[in-house]
């Protein structure tokens, strides 16, 4: 495409940024739909669950089959419509066909663009992938260094047959290991944990809350910090990339959503009159990391999470270099009733991005955060992306949904938080336009045990 299309292109994705922003103070009733309740679930260990006959007050709630009509238009009005989105053209590669999942999308990491996607805002629940947006809130506020003795109100209020690492009450863990815990085992309880650290899980979940709208993560609402299913708990394909995305610029993040398998600090015991602390070994449960029987380790992947529940089925967001390019990937809930079938698919779906990238023109883009001129000056929580402490670090709040909050439903008040997002959107365009947002020291081709 030639260099002024090529501006005109995103400036229209810049315009439909900014036009979607006026969301944050239109109508409920305007908003994409709620998911609808099911009958409830008994959890099993794995954090799958088992349906049972009859809904019962609190059950968790799952989405319809079909994807709502009007869906967020975040990143380009292409991607507001329901089923596949993709411009195929001569010398681009056919998707493939065998695709089941309710939702994906594919992006360039870096510049943001949209290779193609099904559904990309359908808000479904996310399951454990919701942690990405867990640790990119909570991981810069506490070096990987500290040393944190856990006790039992801080692994209270997990649901029943949650993922665990497990951590245990009255042993003393790192930061590190906590995260460690999280990425590689899906540890409900080091995020619990990690949230007391946080101030509890209310302020933990209301800080993830804030940081996805800083995000432009809109179709995401957070009730528990550990993905576990729970009425009105939503995210999207498209935001979870943002999520990862956001993440992947921190250090320690990259480290951690990388790290296949660690020797986990295990329980204290009496050995000769000594106090020895023994360990056990903790693997990473994204098979396109460590690998499994029927699915291979990916070429080039270098993370990120995997999730699984009853009503958000699996989830995956990845990401994986070949070749300079580094693509994202989010596959939500395969139809397909298969054995790590969303690996597989997005398998399927990586290695058509690397094909077609280049060759394809985007469908829409990333948007960047709206503190984007300080999230690009300092993406991490240091000059180096690494964690440092920073506790009184807010992400910034939408200054259009602030006036709303303020102004009730005031006429003048939303007319003054449209013009305020508008204004916003419109100082940051030459960010959005042109932007790269590399992934430094990303673990590329890291040797697998």
């Amino acid at each position: 495409m030639p260099a002024p299309q090529q501006t005109i292109r995103r400036s229209l994705l810049v315009l439909s940024a900014a036009l979607s922003s006026l969301a944050l103070t239109a109508p409920l009733a305007l908003a994409a739909p709620s998911p609808t309740p099911t009958p409830s679930a008994t959890p099993t260990a794995s954090g799958s669950a088992t349906p049972t006959s009859s809904a019962t007050p609190g059950s968790s709630v799952s989405p319809t089959a079909t994807p709502p009509a009007n869906m967020s238009s975040v990143g380009g009005t292409r991607l507001a419509q329901a089923g596949t989105q993709v411009n195929q053209a001569a010398g681009v590669p056919v998707l493939p066909k065998d695709l089941t999942a309710r939702s994906w999308i594919v992006t360039d990491a870096e510049s943001g663009d949209v290779l193609a996607a099904h559904n990309a805002h359908w808000r479904l629940p996310p399951a454990s992938t919701l942690k990405m947006l867990f640790a990119d809130t909570v991981l810069p506020k506490f070096p990987k260094t500290t040393e944190h003795k856990v006790v039992a109100s801080d692994l209270a209020g997990m649901g029943a047959g949650s993922s665990v690492v497990p951590i245990k009450e009255g042993e003393s863990y790192t930061v590190r290991d906590l995260w460690l815990g999280v990425f590689l085992r899906s540890g409900n309880d080091a995020v619990h944990v990690l949230a007391h650290m946080n101030g509890g899980v209310d302020q933990t979940v209301a800080d993830m809350n804030a940081h996805a709208q800083d995000l432009q993560a809109l179709d995401t609402h957070v009730v528990t910090p550990d993905g576990y299913d729970e009425p009105g708990q939503v995210s999207s394909a498209y935001d979870l990339t943002l999520f990862a995305r956001s993440g992947l610029q921190k250090k320690d993040f990259r480290e951690y959503c990388s790290t296949v398998s660690v020797k986990f600090p295990g329980e204290t015991t009496k050995e000769k009159g000594k106090s020895v602390r023994g360990t056990f070994d903790i693997r990473n449960t994204n098979r396109l990391l460590s690998g499994d029987s029927d699915v291979s380790v990916y070429p080039g992947i270098a993370g990120v999470k995997n999730g699984n529940t009853t009503n958000a089925g699996a989830t995956f967001t990845g990401v994986a270099e070949r070749g300079g390019k580094v693509l994202l990937v989010t596959v939500m809930n395969p139809e397909k009733d298969e054995h790590n079938e969303v690996y597989k698919e997005a398998a399927k779906i990586l290695d058509w991005g690397f094909q077609a990238a280049g060759k394809v023109q985007p469908v829409g883009e990333l948007v960047a955060p709206k503190n984007a001129a300080q999230a690009s000056a300092q993406p991490g929580a240091t000059a180096s992306g690494e964690a440092g402490g920073d506790k009184a670090a807010k992400p910034a709040a939408s200054s259009s949904a602030s006036a709303a909050e303020e102004d009730g439903s005031s006429g003048v008040g939303i007319a003054l938080a449209i013009v305020g997002g508008l204004l916003v959107l419109l100082a940051g365009g030459v960010f959005l336009v042109n932007r790269r947002w590399p992934l430094p020291d990303l673990v590329r081709r890291r040797p697998r045990p």
